[in-house]
């Protein structure tokens, strides 16, 4: 893939889903049309976010536009570092080990247990009383 193209990748984490493009430039990472330090409060999930272009040591070298959706925040983060992630292997397939091997192109599966009736929660109880 050359350089002066747009790449795409899908994210996805618990109930959020991220659309990323990846273009050339000099590092702006907006999502939802917002900069990403508008948008997250939290330093962590800046930082989670920011992984993949830590790991391929491209920071500011690409510029970033992501529409996020669904879920919270701490999913929404999870799921841009996803997409991130397999659109900078479209870019250059030298990078796809150190993806792999950080565990950033494997969508994490782990998905909130659903309520079940006559429980407090998923596997919470209401408290036994005998008498």
């Amino acid at each position: 893939m050359t350089s002066a193209e747009v790449c795409y990748g899908t994210g996805r984490r618990k109930s959020s889903v991220a659309r990323v493009w990846v273009r050339p430039g000099s590092g702006k990472f907006k999502v939802n049309d917002r900069s990403l330090d508008k948008f997250f409060g939290r330093e962590t999930l800046k930082m989670i976010s920011r992984i993949p272009l830590v790991l391929t040591e491209t920071e500011n070298k690409y510029d970033i536009t992501v529409n996020v959706s669904g879920g919270g925040i701490s999913g929404q983060a999870g799921a841009i570092k996803h997409g991130l992630a397999r659109a900078l292997n479209a870019i250059n397939d030298e990078w796809h080990g150190k993806l792999r091997k950080a565990g950033l192109l494997t969508r994490d599966s782990r998905e909130v247990e659903r309520k079940k009736y006559g429980q407090k929660g998923a596997r919470a109880r209401f408290q036994f009383s005998k008498r």
